[in-house]
């Protein structure tokens, strides 16, 4: 598995599917992804069925990326909201999802409880104390290759200036790579190149109806961004398909009308490689040599 610093150095943009849980990262790694991103919203929206306003506890992301990591092989950057706490909190939430083989982490500049990052009435810690989260969060890794994304969603709430000073300081703390978080134009996002691009990799989030306009991943590399994520796609894609395959099913008592969007048992157990298992698992059988 190539590090994700030296892939991020390479010209190509990195794009990363958004995931949520081990059949999303196997579908994702299956397809060809080269990276996945866990999204915290994605996880409130599928495990919850809640929205993205800080409901997920630091317990439930980590044994989301452990039971992920225990089936994919791709580097697995995760949304780590705001550290869940202060500096402390943060090392924690680190160590722990770093054991749990996260490669990446993304931690934010709100207070608690946090919002999606595309939601109104977002409110900020001090840049102070995110610039002492960061320090905090490359001080417990284990090991340098672990990203430490800082994130600022300060051009909502203290506008553009503001987030691009707030984004000035996290680099000098230590930010492998920064994201900043729902630029409102094409020309904010030219800027955010122009100031940053070539001191550290820059993070791009291509939300569908978001506050940031959709640039495809060449598009954003051309820009001069070296990752981009589509994090909540995934969720928004079964949604769709749910809510129709359920008010079929209702209608007419029975799936016969909708089985070609539709795996069947043995299209299931190929995507996640039933007979494979079932054929190691033969080699344990009491009296098997």
């Amino acid at each position: 598995m190539m590090h994700l610093k030296q892939r991020l150095g390479q010209k190509q943009i990195l794009l990363a599917p958004g995931i949520y849980d081990p059949l999303t990262g196997l579908m994702a790694e299956q397809a060809g992804a080269e990276a996945v991103y866990l999204s915290g919203a994605s996880i409130a929206y599928t495990r919850l069925g809640r929205p993205d306003i800080g409901l997920v506890s630091m317990t439930e992301v980590a044994e989301t990326i452990a039971a992920v990591r225990d089936r994919i092989t791709l580097p697995i950057i995760v949304d780590a909201d705001n550290g869940f706490g202060n500096a402390l909190n943060v090392q924690r939430t680190v160590r722990c999802f770093e054991r749990m083989g996260a490669n990446g982490l993304q931690l934010e500049d709100q207070t608690m409880p946090k919002r999606c990052g595309h939601l109104d009435g977002k409110m900020l810690i001090s840049t102070r104390e995110m610039a002492g989260k960061i320090r905090a969060a490359c001080d417990a890794r284990a090991s340098s290759e672990t990203l430490i994304i800082g994130r600022t969603d300060a051009i909502a709430v203290e506008g553009f200036d503001a987030a691009m000073d707030r984004a000035e300081a996290y680099v000098d703390a230590g930010a492998d790579m920064l994201f900043i978080e729902a630029p409102q134009s094409l020309a904010q996002m030219q800027e955010i190149v122009r100031r940053f691009a070539g001191r550290v990799p820059l993070m791009a989030n291509m939300v569908e109806g978001g506050k940031t306009p959709i640039v495809d991943a060449a598009g954003l590399g051309e820009l001069g961004f070296s990752f981009v994520i589509f994090p909540g796609g995934i969720v928004r894609a079964i949604a769709a398909t749910a809510r129709d395959y359920y008010a079929n099913l209702i209608a007419n008592g029975s799936n016969e009308a909708f089985r070609n969007r539709m795996l069947d048992l043995a299209g299931i157990n190929g995507v996640i490689g039933t007979p494979q298992m079932l054929a190691a698992g033969s080699r344990y059988d009491e009296g098997s040599a």
